[in-house]
């Protein structure tokens, strides 16, 4: 018998219990992957206009926010979500430290330059917020 519509088939790696080595492992390669492909995107719009810049980092970061949720922690509650979250932020941090000082120039391509702060703002909750939006169990 075929399955309603309505259904969605989750990923079997998805409703799996994850060890706590595979999900840190997981929070890095996700974090990794929205940390390049938001560098790609500062490195080509960020001259042009910071305020797309910043649209297309954000639409980044959600969507591997929501890949990360759909394909690793389907069951996830928010305390977990808002966990990855600022993990990520933590990471980007750490990254832009360590870009820092080892090329000796600032680097903002993460979490924004302190002279656009409103923009920096919104890529920091971008970051913390973007996996909680994806859950759905509230608990």
């Amino acid at each position: 018998m075929a399955a309603s519509t309505s259904q969605r088939i989750q990923p079997v790696f998805a409703n799996r219990k994850h060890g706590v080595i595979t999900r840190a492992a997981l929070v890095i390669i996700f974090w990794s992957v929205a940390a390049a492909l938001v560098t790609v995107v500062h490195q080509r719009v960020d001259a042009a206009s910071p305020v797309a810049s910043a649209a297309g980092k954000v639409g980044v970061i959600v969507m591997i926010a929501a890949a990360y949720i759909r394909l690793n922690a389907a069951q996830s509650t928010l305390d977990h979500a808002l966990l990855v979250g600022t993990t990520w932020v933590l990471f980007d941090i750490a990254a832009e430290i360590t870009v820092t000082a080892t090329t000796g120039r600032q680097s903002f391509a993460l979490i924004g330059s302190p002279a656009n702060g409103g923009l920096r703002c919104a890529l920091l909750i971008a970051w913390i917020i973007a996996p909680a939006l994806f859950i759905r169990s509230r608990d």
